[in-house]
């Protein structure tokens, strides 16, 4: 095998970790955890990496409105599955990932491409069957030093990146809904401090990057709303702007797609999701800062448009303490909330998730975790409901 693969330059740099955010997302957790497997032949480069996780998670619902429907995360039907206590192991904010990347220079063009399949561990009962492969990345890229990179494929959203790629549960579970933890993963701070910030279908451009600043935008498949809502001819649009210098990162970023009422006669229906966010997250000595915004109409509870025409803003900050070069704590705290109510009262009010956390670095390659957290729902009727959560377990990284 030949090594005659050429280095990436910067701008194809930037634009591979823009499309991995879960490996990047890791190694901020942990620098010591990425460790590629890579071979090289006729000029192209191929990297294998991965990991797999699993957490012992129990949680227990309470309240005056522990049967709350909807996106309320911490009633029954979601935070316990239908219960008043409940106990998986399964999958944190991660699922199990096996990451293929290959990168070549043609013709002064830096090529890269990437594809990402990531299966979950928890299934509703012994006899299930675990075949489910999320794709959620499969993309190629094209790019020169001056010019910058075009993307092309599925991959990650722009909107909420950096909140995700900060959030310190990357390396846990966060809230451990177990609606959604049998069979896929648990929520971190999704719908509790940002919106998830989803995957599709893309083409984007990002700048090479000048004195710190960098620049990404593009269109986006758009996207349709659980059999409520039509996307037609015009696609989703999503940009950012961020300024990175030594350890301090801020970026502003927005999105935008119109809705069109699925049911017959309800034009009146038809919504323009915009939204917009502003963060900055930088580390000082031992300790970690990141605070997120996120609000807009349409901007939805766990995904584009899941609350109609609802007016949101969510919150997240978070801050971690190193205690040694293994050890470190945190406490992150978010918040989802509607600002209005378009059905006389009958709409989430807000979900509101705290987090604190242990995360200790067993080898380079394994890292161990404990987190308590608690989330709380209410509705504008006034109804509330409580869960809190336990998780430990790890996650191993190749």
């Amino acid at each position: 095998m030949s090594n005659t693969a050429k280095p990436p330059g910067r701008h194809r740099q930037r634009a591979r970790q823009r499309g991995g955010l879960v490996a990047l997302g890791l190694i901020a957790a942990c620098p010591l955890a990425a460790q590629a497997t890579s071979f090289s032949g006729d000029n192209w480069k191929v990297d294998i990496s991965g990991f797999v996780n699993a957490y012992y998670t129990t949680t227990s619902c309470s309240g005056s409105g522990t049967n709350l429907g909807g996106t309320a995360l911490a009633g029954r039907a979601l935070g316990c599955g239908g219960q008043k206590d409940r106990t998986t192991i399964g999958n944190g904010l991660l699922p199990d990932a096996l990451i293929t990347k290959v990168t070549t220079q043609q013709e002064g063009i830096d090529i890269g491409a990437q594809i990402s399949l990531m299966p979950s561990i928890a299934t509703s009962n012994a006899l299930a069957s675990n075949n489910g492969i999320d794709v959620r990345q499969a993309f190629f890229t094209l790019g020169t030093p001056d010019f910058g990179t075009v993307k092309l494929g599925r991959d990650y959203g722009l909107f909420g990146y950096n909140a995700t790629v900060g959030d310190m549960t990357l390396m846990g579970t966060g809230m451990p809904t177990q609606a959604t933890q049998r069979g896929r993963v648990s929520l971190g701070h999704i719908g509790a401090g940002y919106t998830y910030l989803g995957n599709y279908a893309q083409i984007i451009y990002t700048t090479p990057g000048t004195s710190g600043f960098g620049f990404s935008g593009g269109v986006f498949s758009p996207v349709d709303n659980t059999g409520s809502y039509d996307s037609r001819t015009a696609p989703q649009v999503q940009a950012e702007v961020s300024y990175t210098a030594g350890g301090f990162k801020g970026w502003i970023g927005a999105k935008t797609q119109r809705f069109y009422s699925s049911a017959a006669g309800a034009q009146p229906d038809n919504f323009t999701m915009t939204a917009g966010e502003i963060g900055a997250s930088g580390t000082f000595g031992r300790f970690s800062l990141l605070g997120n915004v996120q609000v807009g109409r349409g901007i939805g509870i766990l995904t584009d448009g899941d609350q109609a025409n609802m007016r949101g803003i969510n919150y997240l900050l978070q801050g971690t303490f190193a205690v040694t070069g293994k050890l470190k704590l945190g406490l992150s705290g978010g918040v989802s909330r509607n600002r209005d109510d378009l059905a006389e009262d009958a709409h989430l009010k807000s979900n509101t998730n705290l987090t604190a956390g242990a995360y200790y670095a067993l080898t380079k390659s394994v890292t161990l975790s404990v987190e308590l957290s608690q989330t709380r729902s209410r509705y504008f009727t006034g109804q509330s409901a409580r869960q809190n959560g336990i998780s430990a377990g790890g996650i191993l990284f190749f």
